[in-house]
């Protein structure tokens, strides 16, 4: 940055003047937040106190070896070896140097006057280093206005290259930190719109009846607060509409914060939903819980049935008051949390064997949603399913697929246990394994086309209670999942959207062994 200025200090002016004037122009800086205009202010003030012609800032690219200065008598800019000229002997010896006349100095490099059209006589350089002593630049004074720089002029460099150093880095640093903001903001801003659009209302997929009739109950109910209950077998989509709910409500820019509630111990439960305090026990530390971090958002508590009865105790309070107190304290803490709460267990018979509070289930059931299972709405399984081959396909970078009229076929005639996750996860597979842009049926799973060839899979037996056929299915669909998996709990675990110490629950109450 170069500047020049016609009224230099009136001669006779003492050299402790010109510093405490060095020091209120140093006041002005240190204000400036912008680097241009501070750049600027530095060459324009420093040629008034130096009486200069001219006064230029370079500051040190690091990476390029380079120096870099735009002038501001023609607006040019120079960018120049670090190591060439005056300024790169200021620079690579970190000294100040005063050379009366310019042309005969070795260390002179006199393309950057070809370039600028300017004739160099005397020039006055002082490095720019900061607090740390690294050395950002230099500042540069060219033609004295009378006669030479003096040793009074080296002090007013000196002391006005170490305050423009501060004022530069201070400047810069804050410029990088707000060019960050803004970058992260403008990401923020943009993964906002990505979720709030891959969760809106209108990208649920089903065009059934009983799949619409939860769209527009969803649509009725988004801006309210009232806390909502989810009903359904596992792998019908309760999570997807507990997201639908927050964010396509006034509450979609808070947290959304989801916890399943059979993956808890029991030992656990109670400070993972309502946080503990330290020293409560021996090497315990402070613990945030969920309720406080979904605070001004959602609280998405999945298999809610599976609460011990003090945790259902302290849940019933916190729903009442809206208030908690972390396991181990004393103090009430407000919390604003829109629940949600899930269940793929009839709450009804839980609470008739002891296992379940009425009074929070009637808390919890503000509204009900129920999901019905993939076999009650065929119709929409092709639907989600050429979803799946899309999404899939993107993901993996295959080639787009498509179902022939057999393989859609097989797949509506499926009863799927497993629901839309199952149905997910097939068609995650067959993308991953086919190589062929249309898939047959004899690519889909041989339970699939088992069950197309022998009629379709019974999910329910006639005069069968609707319990035993809902864990029928679980069942199956647990033994489904580790046949897959070749016995891998935690894969298995995953593919049914269960945590492995869930899923080692569910096994056990079934007898089932691992493989």
């Amino acid at each position: 940055m170069g500047s020049r200025r016609d009224e230099p200090l009136p001669e006779g002016g003492s050299l402790d003047r010109q510093l405490v004037e060095v020091r209120a122009v140093c006041e002005k800086m240190i204000a400036e937040r912008d680097v241009p205009a501070l750049l600027e202010m530095i060459a324009r003030e420093g040629a008034r106190l130096m009486s200069a012609d001219r006064v230029s800032i370079f500051l040190l690219d690091r990476e390029r070896c380079e120096l870099l200065s735009q002038v501001t008598l023609d607006g040019q800019s120079i960018r120049l070896d670090a190591r060439l000229g005056i300024v790169g002997a200021c620079v690579m010896t970190g000294q100040l140097i005063n050379v009366a006349d310019a042309q005969q100095d070795q260390r002179f490099y006199p393309s950057v006057d070809a370039h600028t059209k300017y004739r160099t006589k005397s020039v006055l350089a002082a490095p720019l280093r900061s607090p740390s002593g690294e050395t950002l630049g230099v500042i540069e004074a060219l033609n004295k206005k009378r006669g030479h720089f003096t040793r009074d002029d080296e002090e007013i460099a000196k002391a006005l290259a170490a305050q423009s150093a501060i004022a530069i880095e201070t400047a810069t640093t804050l410029q990088a930190l707000k060019q960050r903001l803004d970058k992260l903001q403008a990401e923020n801003t943009q993964l906002w719109k990505e979720v709030e659009g891959r969760f809106s209302i209108q990208n649920i997929i089903g065009t059934s009846e009983p799949i619409q009739a939860i769209v527009r109950l969803i649509d009725q109910i988004r801006d309210s607060t009232v806390y909502i209950l989810l009903t359904g077998e596992t792998g019908t989509g309760k999570e997807m509409v507990a997201k639908a709910l927050h964010y396509n409500s006034p509450r979609a820019r808070g947290p959304f914060v989801a916890i399943n509630c059979a993956a808890l111990p029991e030992n656990l439960v109670e400070s993972e939903l309502f946080g503990i305090e330290e020293g409560v026990a021996t090497g315990v530390k402070r613990h945030i819980g969920k309720f406080e971090q979904a605070h001004g958002g959602t609280l998405f508590l999945d298999e809610v049935g599976d609460l011990t009865l003090a945790a259902q105790v302290k849940l019933l309070r916190v729903l009442q008051e809206r208030v908690l107190e972390r396991v181990g304290g004393r103090t009430s803490i407000p919390v604003d949390v829109r629940v949600i709460a899930a269940t793929n267990a009839i709450l009804d018979n839980a609470i008739r064997a002891g296992t379940f509070r009425q009074d929070l289930y009637f808390r919890l059931k503000v509204v009900t949603i129920h999901m019905p299972p993939l076999r009650r709405v065929r119709e929409d399984i092709p639907l989600l399913a050429n979803y799946f081959l899309r999404k899939y396909s993107q993901e993996m970078r295959a080639a787009p697929k498509k179902l022939s009229a057999g393989a859609q076929r097989c797949l509506t005639k499926y009863d799927w246990p497993g629901n839309v996750r199952e149905l997910e996860n097939e068609i995650r597979r067959l993308v991953a394994s086919t190589r062929r842009t249309i898939i047959g049926e004899e690519d889909l799973s041989d339970t699939i086309r088992a069950a197309f060839h022998e009629g379709g899979v019974s999910s329910t037996e006639p005069g069968g209670s609707l319990k035993g056929a809902v864990e029928e299915l679980e069942k199956r669909l647990i033994a489904e999942a580790l046949r897959q998996s070749r016995g891998n709990q935690l894969q298995a675990a995953k593919a049914l959207g269960l945590s492995r110490q869930g899923l080692i629950k569910k096994r056990n109450r079934y007898g089932l062994k691992p493989t």
